[in-house]
C-alpha cells in the first residue's frame, strides 16, 4: 500500500529525522512509538505498549543475549523516553511459563518479570510485559485503534476479521491482559503460521515487523484496511447510531448552557470528592447524544479496558431537553440529584454483585462522564488532565460503537470482567503508588491582575501547590507571556477588565467550561494613584473606586452566584494595603478605596458564612520589587509624600516595618495561601503582609 493512500492514520515517518538514529534499534522502536501515540486514531493517552528487541552483551558472562526494551508500567507512548522503558532478558522471560501454575495464579508472575530485569535503569515492567515477550518478533505494536476496538468489540468479531484481512491476521477471544493472554498469543501464532498481526477479542491489536519501520507500516496497513471497511458499511447502512432524534442547540448556545450548568453538575458529582471539570462538544459527542441508539448504547458500557479504567463503566444521560431553561438553580438540583443517587446506587450494586473476598474498598460512586443530548459531554475527575482523558477515551469509546454497529452490532464487555479490570488488584496497586495530592488539588482559583506582579505571584503560589488556575487581566500581552510559564491543563487566561460586569462574567463562563466551576476568587487587579486632595481629581476617583470596589463587588456577587450552585463552599481573599488601614498623606483615592475593599470584605464574610464562604483579605504594604504598581506615577508620588528620591524608596520601605524585611510578591501569594489552604475556619480577616508596621495592626 502506497503510504500516499492513507486516509485514516498519519504517516509521520521522518527519513531525515530516522538518519540520526538509523543504526540504534532503542532509539528508533522509541521514535515509532512517539509518532504512533501523536495520532489519537490509533491509540489514547496512556494506552497501548511497543516493544523491540535487541542482541546485547551480558555484562555478567560478556556473552550476547537477547533483550527486550518495552514500555514499563504506566508510561505513554506518544511521549514515551528512554527512562520509561524496561530492559529484560527474553529468555529468562520466556522461561517464566516452566512456573506458571495457570490462569487463577497469573498475577503472581508480575513480581518475576523482576528477575527478569536486564537495564538497571529499567521502569516497572508492566502486565503486558509477557505479551511482547512470549511472541518471537523484533519489532511489536500493541495499539488501541478505535477502528480495531470496533472490529473486536463487534458481533461476530471472529467472523468479521476473517472477512477483512483473511488469512493474514489472528483472532483471540477477550482475556485479562496478563500472562495467559501471552500464551494464548503464542499458541495463536503457532496456529497460524505467516500472520502479520492478532486482533483481541473487545481488546486491540497486536501487529509486528522485523525493523521498526516495517513494524509502523504494518500497523498503519492493518489499521487503515479496518477503517476503510467500517466506512464503507456506514455508507451503505446511511445512517449513524439509527439516525438523528434531538436537534442541538446552536454552538454559543451550548456553551452558555454548559457555563451553567457544569458548577450544579460538579457539585453533585462531588458527594465524596471534589472534582475539576472538562466540557466538549465535539461533533462525534453530539452525532452519538443526539441519536436514536444512545438510550440503548450508553448503558451497555465501553467495551476495551483502557476506556472504561478512565470513564467507568457507563456514562450518566442527563434528562434534560436542550431548550430547557436552566437558571433557576434549585429546580434544576431537584431534577437532577434523583438521577445522581440512582446512578451511585447503581454502582454500589455492581459493585456488590461482582465484588470477590480480595476486592479492594469501593471507590467513588459518581459519575465521570455525563451526557446532555443537544449540548454536548461534561466530564469529571480528580484533576484537569484526568477529566479530559477520560473525554478523549469516551469519544474513542463512541468511535467503537459507532463502527461496530455499522459492522454488526456492538457488544460490551460481561459486568463481571469488567469489573474484575477496574477492581483488580494489580490497579489498584498501581492506584496506591500515586503521588500523595497536593493541598489545593480539585480546586480552581481565579485570580485578576494576574499578568504580572503581585497577581502573576500569587497564581504561582496557588498552581504550586495544585491548584487549577484562572489568570484574568487588562492586558492580554501579559497573559499569553504568563500562561507560557504553566504546564498543560494547568491554567487558562481570559482578558478582561473588572469595571465590566458582563466581562466578569465571560471569565467566570470560561472558568466554567475549561474546569467546571471555580472555588477560590482573588481579586488583585489594582491601580494606585498618589495624590494630595486638591489635584485628585474626579477621574482619579472614579477609576479607583470602580477598580478596587466596585470590581470587588462584582467578582463577589459572580462568584458567590456560583459557589451556591456548587454547594462546595469557597474562598475569597481580597489584595488590599496598609493604606486602607493607616492616614497617610496624598492618599485620599486609593487609601478610601483600600479601605472600602476591607470592609466590603468583612460584610461578605458575616453575610456568607452560613453557606461556607470565607472572605478574608491580604494587605500588602511597600512591595516594591516584581510590583506592577511601582512602574508608573505612583512610585514618583510616594516618594514625594516622604520627601525622598524614588531610588530611595525600597530601601526606605524595608527600614520602616519592625523585621526590616523587603516585601516581595511571593510574600504576598504565601499570605493568600494560608488563607485558602491552611486557616480554613477564618473568615473576617486581615492578614497584613508588611514586615510589621505597628500602625496599621488591626488590633
Amino acid at each position: 500500500m502506497s503510504i500516499k493512500n492513507y486516509r485514516y492514520v498519519d504517516y509521520l515517518w521522518d527519513d531525515t529525522k530516522v538518519e540520526k538514529i538509523k543504526n540504534d534499534e532503542v532509539a528508533l522502536f522509541l521514535y515509532r512509538s512517539n509518532i504512533l501515540g501523536r495520532d489519537l486514531r490509533i491509540t489514547n493517552y496512556g494506552g497501548g505498549n511497543t516493544s523491540c528487541k535487541t542482541i546485547e552483551k551480558d555484562p555478567l558472562t560478556n556473552k550476547d543475549v537477547e533483550v527486550m526494551w518495552v514500555k514499563g508500567s504506566g508510561g505513554d507512548i506518544g511521549t514515551l523516553t528512554r527512562s520509561g522503558i524496561a530492559g529484560l532478558y527474553t529468555d529468562r522471560l520466556r522461561d517464566l511459563k516452566k512456573v506458571y501454575r495457570g490462569v487463577a495464579y497469573e498475577d503472581e508472575m508480575v513480581a518475576l518479570f523482576n528477575h527478569c530485569i536486564f537495564d538497571l535503569d529499567s521502569k516497572a515492567p508492566s502486565i503486558d510485559t509477557p505479551l511482547h515477550g512470549l511472541l518471537p518478533f523484533k519489532h511489536i505494536d500493541h495499539l488501541h485503534p478505535d477502528a480495531l476496538i470496533a472490529v473486536a468489540a463487534a458481533k461476530d468479531s471472529e467472523k468479521v476479521t476473517k472477512e477483512i484481512w483473511g488469512d493474514t491476521m489472528g483472532w483471540v477471544p477477550w482475556k485479562k491482559p496478563g500472562f495467559e493472554l501471552g500464551l494464548m498469543l503464542e499458541q495463536c501464532l503457532a496456529d497460524n503460521p505467516g500472520i502479520r498481526g492478532i486482533v483481541l477479542g473487545s481488546h486491540g491489536l497486536f501487529t509486528w515487523g522485523d525493523t521498526s519501520y516495517e513494524c509502523y507500516i504494518n500497523s498503519l496497513e492493518v489499521i487503515e484496511m479496518a477503517s476503510a471497511y467500517i466506512e464503507n458499511k456506514i455508507s451503505e447502512n446511511g445512517e449513524v447510531f439509527g439516525g438523528q432524534t434531538v436537534d442541538s442547540l446552536p454552538k454559543e448556545e451550548r456553551l452558555e448552557k454548559a457555563a451553567i450548568l457544569a458548577p450544579i453538575l460538579r457539585g453533585l458529582c462531588a458527594s465524596e470528592n471534589r472534582m475539576i471539570g472538562h466540557f466538549t462538544d465535539d461533533e462525534k459527542v453530539i452525532d452519538f447524544i443526539n441519536s436514536k441508539d444512545l438510550q440503548r448504547l450508553a448503558p451497555m458500557g465501553t467495551s476495551c479496558p483502557d476506556h472504561f479504567l478512565r470513564t467507568k463503566i457507563q456514562p450518566l444521560v442527563l434528562n434534560l431537553s436542550p431548550t430547557e431553561e436552566v437558571n433557576n438553580t434549585t429546580l434544576i438540583f431537584e431534577k437532577l440529584e434523583p438521577a445522581f443517587e440512582n446512578y451511585r446506587k447503581e454502582y454500589e450494586q455492581y459493585y456488590e454483585t461482582c465484588k470477590n473476598n480480595t476486592s479492594p474498598a469501593i471507590r467513588d460512586a459518581n459519575p465521570v462522564i455525563i451526557l446532555y443530548p443537544g449540548v454536548g459531554m461534561f466530564s469529571f475527575a480528580k484533576n484537569k488532565q484526568t477529566a479530559r482523558v477520560a473525554s478523549e477515551f469516551y469519544i474513542n469509546a463512541i468511535n467503537v460503537m459507532r463502527g461496530a454497529e455499522a459492522i454488526s452490532e456492538y457488544t460490551s464487555l460481561p459486568r463481571q470482567e469488567a469489573f474484575d479490570i477496574e477492581y483488580w488488584l494489580l490497579e489498584e496497586a498501581k492506584l496506591q503508588r500515586m503521588p500523595k495530592e497536593q493541598s489545593l488539588s480539585r480546586k480552581v482559583a481565579l485570580i485578576t491582575g494576574a499578568g504580572g506582579g503581585i497577581g502573576k505571584a500569587i497564581a504561582d503560589k496557588l498552581a504550586a501547590e495544585g491548584a487549577n488556575v484562572v489568570l484574568t487581566d487588562l492586558s492580554e500581552d501579559r497573559l499569553k507571556e504568563a500562561i507560557e510559564t504553566y504546564k498543560n491543563d494547568t491554567a487558562i487566561y481570559v482578558q478582561g477588565d473588572v469595571t465590566d460586569s458582563n466581562s466578569i462574567a465571560n471569565t467566570y463562563k470560561q472558568a466554567c467550561l475549561a474546569f467546571g466551576g471555580v472555588d477560590i476568587v482573588v481579586h488583585s487587579a489594582g491601580l494606585a494613584i498618589s495624590k494630595p486632595l486638591e489635584e485628585t481629581t474626579d477621574k482619579d476617583w472614579d477609576i479607583l473606586q470602580n477598580v478596587l470596589v466596585k470590581g470587588q463587588f462584582e467578582l463577589a456577587k459572580q462568584a458567590v452566584a456560583i459557589f451556591k450552585k456548587q454547594k462546595l463552599g469557597g474562598d475569597i481573599v481580597n489584595i488590599a494595603s496598609k493604606n486602607g488601614l493607616v492616614s497617610g498623606p496624598n492618599n485620599v483615592g486609593y487609601g478610601t478605596a483600600k479601605a472600602a475593599q476591607q470592609h466590603m470584605s468583612r460584610l461578605l464574610a458575616a453575610e456568607l458564612g452560613a453557606d461556607k464562604i470565607r472572605v478574608n483579605v491580604v494587605n500588602p504594604d511597600g512591595v516594591i520589587v516584581g510590583s506592577k504598581i511601582w512602574e508608573g506615577e505612583w512610585a514618583k508620588g510616594r516618594a514625594e509624600a516622604y520627601g525622598i528620591t524614588v531610588e530611595e524608596l525600597p530601601a526606605h520601605y524595608a527600614k520602616r516595618n519592625l523585621l526590616n524585611e523587603i516585601i516581595y510578591p511571593a510574600d504576598i501569594a504565601n499570605g493568600v495561601f494560608s488563607l485558602v489552604a491552611i486557616l480554613d475556619k477564618s473568615t473576617g480577616n486581615i492578614i497584613n503582609v508588611d514586615g510589621g508596621m505597628a500602625n496599621a495592626f488591626v488590633r
